[in-house]
């Protein structure tokens, strides 16, 4: 009798049959009778899927298995996808030379706060911490070979970075500015904790932040918005007072000949266009005029209205800007706008002016005297800005105002009217590129809302001593810097137009409203045109983030690998968007 002992087997077995293949798998043991080699089936399992009896085939064989909580243990997994996009832009940028060509333990941790500053912004505490390897709170740290970093550290290293500002400045500005070239320059202020900053001083604050110190600091940035420069300056110190270093900056540091710089008309002021452009110097300028000089020009007669029944865009010329070219338009929605703001402010402060009135006539409490009710005018006037459109009456014990209709009507005329003011001459540059490249502020002014609250949050600034201060700004800048590439590159994923020649074709003028592209239109319903999800540059970072970098064990070996997330259709298109890969 044959021994039930003999092993079993998976004895698989094909026929054909009308032209399809037939598999069956059956479970045999095999054994020795008489000499003879004889199977017996024990069971058929060709029901099962074809893994499964796989399984059973190598079981079967003496292969031995283990469920992979048994064998291998995921000891951290770590946000990583965010950190490969921005570290491998910079790497693409070759920014890690530009800062230093020589790697060192200064040179890593300020990647390590320029990238901190462009994924989460904060304190250099709390930058130091997710830095330190038994810390980490992103791959960041584990790439850049940082175990451990302490916040007098990165001190040392912005310190370390502040001195070679100048150096990383000239780099980007060989890289990106050259003679003739458009330079767009603004500045802004941001405010300061604490009062023990040489730099920090009381000024015009933008943040509205009362009580606070503030320091100002300007920026350099290309046509396009890209930011090359900056410079941080005293917290009182006008925005028009700025200029003069940028002019020396750009004609003897950054050694060029020829240049224009595009300026706002609080900037470019008549002041400093007599003191700091000198046009045999080969600086030109491009500003705008203010309201009460274009009025001006409607009163001699060198601004006719009725230029504007034909078009948009015209150029005049007056004896009070002598080789100058005066660039006149008319935008009707930007007048609709300024009206519509214009009646806004003049009903909350008829509100307002109301409630004195009845303050006047009150039975308790009444409010009596010039000084008084003068007092509470004016800072509702001061409050809303819009004193010459009312006309005001104030006696000892009674208050009327009514609003001055000759003045609002002199002022409605010019709405939707702005005049372009440059020394840039005719054969050097026409009409409408000069008002395209006063327009290209707006690049400037978006580097400003980035840089102050929607992805790097320069503010508040937390150092007192000066080079900290002007070291905390250019890490900012050369985050935004990374972060101008990494947008240029993502933009069919982000919303907004991103084909800028597309919807330029679609304007009457240079001065009619951007029109919405056919993509534009697809991307307000949220999708792109290869149907992934539209994103912000914040929420794709934070999906990127969500791809991990994880450390496994094995527990037989002791063995550890990295093992990374395999990433999502929308993380694909974003790597390949930006031509780096995800495993640095």
């Amino acid at each position: 009798m044959p021994s039930r002992t003999e092993p079993v087997h998976v004895a698989t077995t094909r026929r054909k049959y009308k032209g399809k293949v037939y598999e069956t798998h059956l479970l045999r043991r095999t054994f020795r009778e008489e000499g003879k080699v004889k199977h017996e089936t024990v069971g058929n399992i060709s029901h099962l899927p074809l893994d499964v009896i796989d399984v059973v085939r190598r079981a079967l064989k003496g292969e031995i298995f283990s469920g992979a909580q048994e064998d291998f243990q995921i000891e951290r997994s770590l946000p990583h996808g965010h950190v490969a996009a921005a570290l491998g832009m910079i790497r693409k940028l070759d920014l890690e030379a530009i800062i230093s060509q020589e790697r060192c333990r200064e040179r890593d941790l300020v990647l390590g706060m320029i990238v901190s500053r462009l994924l989460a912004p904060s304190s250099k505490l709390a930058t130091a911490r997710g830095l330190g390897v038994e810390t980490l709170s992103t791959s960041l740290g584990d790439i850049l070979g940082i175990t451990s970093a302490e916040v007098a550290e990165l001190y040392g290293a912005m310190d370390w970075l502040i001195a070679r500002q100048a150096e990383i400045e000239d780099a980007l500005a060989a890289r990106h500015l050259h003679d003739g070239s458009l330079v767009l320059y603004d500045a802004t202020s941001v405010y300061v904790e604490g009062r023990k900053s040489p730099l920090a001083r009381f000024g015009h604050n933008r943040d509205e932040e009362k009580g606070k110190l503030q320091i100002v600091f300007g920026l350099l940035c290309t046509t396009e918005g890209c930011p090359v420069a900056v410079e941080v300056f005293e917290g009182n110190t006008a925005d028009p007072k700025t200029l003069a270093s940028q002019i020396a900056k750009l004609r003897t540091r950054f050694g060029l000949s020829r240049v224009v710089i595009v300026g706002d008309r609080g900037m470019i002021t008549e002041a400093r266009l007599k003191e700091d452009f000198r046009p045999e110097e080969g600086v030109e300028w491009i500003t705008a005029l203010r309201a009460p000089a274009i009025r001006k020009l409607v009163q001699n007669g060198s601004l006719q209205l009725s230029l504007f029944d034909e078009t948009d865009l015209a150029e005049i010329s007056d004896p009070d800007y002598p080789g100058e070219r005066l660039i006149v338009c008319k935008n009707p929605l930007l007048g609709q706008e300024k009206a519509r703001k214009r009646e806004d402010l003049l009903q909350a402060t008829e509100k307002k002016l109301g409630e004195i009135v009845e303050a006047t006539m009150r039975q308790s409490r009444r409010l009596k005297g010039k000084e008084r009710i003068a007092l509470r005018v004016g800072k509702i006037l001061n409050r809303f800005k819009v004193a010459k459109h009312f006309r005001i009456e104030i006696e000892e014990e009674s208050f009327r105002y009514c609003r001055n209709h000759e003045a609002i009507a002199q002022e409605s005329s010019l709405d939707g009217i702005y005049i372009i003011r440059t020394s840039v001459p005719a054969d050097a540059m026409a009409a409408a590129n000069v008002v395209r490249a006063y327009k290209g502020l707006s690049r400037a002014e978006r580097a400003f809302m980035s840089l102050k609250s929607i992805d790097l949050k320069v503010r508040p600034i937390f150092h007192w001593v000066s080079d900290r201060v002007k070291s905390h700004i250019l890490i900012c800048m050369l985050a935004y810097y990374v972060e101008w590439h990494m947008r240029a590159a993502l933009a069919p994923m982000l919303f907004g137009d991103h084909d800028r020649a597309g919807a330029e074709a679609l304007r009457k003028s240079v001065v009619a409203p951007a029109q919405r592209t056919s993509a534009t239109k697809i991307r307000i319903r949220g999708l792109a045109s290869d149907g992934l999800p539209v994103h912000s540059f914040q929420s794709l970072m934070a999906d990127l983030g969500t791809l991990t970098k994880n450390r496994v064990h094995v527990k037989n070996t002791g063995a550890t690998f990295e093992l990374y997330a395999t990433p999502t259709l929308v993380q694909n298109r974003a790597f390949d968007l930006l031509g780096i890969s995800p495993r640095l």
